[in-house]
């Protein structure tokens, strides 16, 4: 029997909570700048689902919220992703997995847009 996926969101630059936190997730393509990897206590960087570098730089070039999750979701729905999330979602059902990312608001972010997609 799965149990429902545990996901959390949490910003990378955040301590770690152990007994919270589980399998800790970064959904960003680049290393957080400033941080060092023994702080950030992240357990897991797969890139297969992080969005690429083409689309971050679309987005970042003024891309709109709406058409990025479109794209993101695409993205998301490709043969090395879908892997990643099957892989994902089984950890989530086991134990709380944590997504990381660097934004200031992961909940109005890719990683909240990722935390629905291993939900469904």
């Amino acid at each position: 029997m799965t149990r429902e996926p545990v996901i959390r969101l949490r910003r990378v630059y955040d301590p770690p909570e152990p007994a919270a936190d589980g399998v800790r997730v970064l959904v960003d393509r680049l290393w957080p700048r400033g941080l060092a990897k023994a702080v950030a206590g992240v357990d897991e960087w797969p890139k297969a689902v992080t969005p690429s570098s083409e689309l971050r730089k679309w987005f970042h070039g003024g891309g709109s919220a709406a058409e990025f999750r479109e794209r993101y979701l695409a993205e998301l729905a490709g043969p090395g992703a879908e892997a990643e999330l099957a892989r994902l979602r089984t950890l989530a059902e086991a134990g709380p997995v944590t997504l990381l990312t660097a934004v200031k608001d992961p909940a109005s972010s890719h990683a909240a847009i990722l935390a629905e997609r291993l939900s469904a």
